[in-house]
């Protein structure tokens, strides 16, 4: 359907309008609509509407990081996530919030349904309302990433994502790289005498994750034999499944998880098959889960600090100067009980 002929045609006619465009078309200069659009009790009735429904008429849309610097009234955040149950989303929640809440800044979540074209856009349309305030996506997924490359460029915004970042975007990233902390994880299972080690992938934005590079990476400079990955989803049903066709393997005898509840799985098909943990087959995990350190045998993984990386995210949206990057805690392996040498 084409548009109106008194309405922009399209998103870059959008962009293109100006505030100046607004006050010349409304007959009120430029601190007029200013005014109008910081809600200053200052303009009458009569001039806010007229203003109002040029704003209206022209489909302008005001640059939201100018006004929040501009009226000093940026007191809120939405976190736009895929979830908020699963450990790394829900520690990075706790950080942004903790950090929000030092700052009077209140926090609100928008939760994405799914990658469908229609849930995507809902998303993208509630966090461009003004009142949705600065947005931080968290986009450690397809879906996430989706929504962080949809976001029009006056919402300000950065992504928390998987390590390297989201191809497609220009915005500011934070994330935890992992790839080191992966590498010395199979380095650990290496050295212990293992000939080499299978690799239970969590799902990843970029096909490869991190901890996937670290692991082959680690492999190939070893001289040890590579295996496919075994493709496994975010809950650990999924690694079950994926656990009990490698535990039917009597020549695997070590495996690192691509997370920690990836490894509760993995550990459960074992401990069905007979096989023992560690005398049979050494398990690693990675995240160190609250509850990591309690399993039996108490599990070896490689710690990720999400809260602070939460934090991190908040202090980068809220910094005075653009683009600065906070210092975090690099990933690294805790070594427990649930890895041994091969018998």
């Amino acid at each position: 359907m084409r548009a109106s002929s008194d309405r922009p045609a399209g998103r870059r006619r959008e962009q293109s309008l100006s505030i100046r465009d607004v006050a010349a078309a409304a007959g009120v200069s430029y601190q007029t609509v200013s005014r109008v659009l910081n809600e200053s009790p200052s303009v009458s009735p009569e001039t806010r509407q007229a203003v109002l429904e040029v704003i209206g008429r022209l489909g302008y849309r005001p640059n939201r990081a100018a006004r929040a610097l501009g009226s000093g009234r940026a007191t809120a955040v939405t976190v736009v996530t895929t979830n908020t149950m699963l450990y790394g989303y829900a520690a990075t929640l706790q950080g942004i919030e903790e950090a929000a809440r030092l700052r009077g800044l209140a926090v609100g979540i928008r939760v994405v349904e799914s990658g469908r074209a229609a849930d995507v856009r809902h998303a993208v349309e509630y966090v461009t309302d003004p009142s949705a305030g600065s947005v931080i996506v968290v986009a450690y997924d397809t879906v996430g990433a989706t929504v962080l490359r949809a976001l029009p460029d006056d919402v300000p915004a950065i992504g928390v994502t998987e390590a390297g970042g989201v191809a497609g975007s220009d915005r500011t990233m934070i994330y935890l790289d992992e790839r080191q902390a992966a590498g010395a994880a199979t380095g650990h299972l290496l050295g212990l005498g293992h000939r080499t080690v299978q690799h239970v992938a969590i799902p990843s934005e970029t096909g490869t994750s991190a901890r996937q590079t670290g692991w082959r990476d680690t492999l190939l400079a070893a001289g040890a034999p590579v295996p496919e990955v075994v493709a496994g989803g975010w809950d650990p049903r999924s690694a079950y499944l994926a656990g009990r066709r490698l535990a039917a393997d009597p020549l695997v005898t070590a495996i690192l998880c691509g997370n920690d509840d990836t490894a509760l799985g993995v550990r459960r098909a074992l401990h069905e098959a007979g096989r023992d943990v560690p005398g049979d087959v050494s398990i690693v995990g990675f995240d160190d889960v609250p509850g990591a350190a309690y399993w039996t045998p108490a599990l070896t993984t490689v710690r990720m600090d999400f809260v602070a990386l939460g934090q991190a995210c908040l202090a980068t949206l809220v910094a005075p100067e653009p683009g600065s990057q906070p210092d975090l805690p690099a990933p690294h392996l805790v070594v427990r009980e649930s890895t041994a040498p091969p018998r």
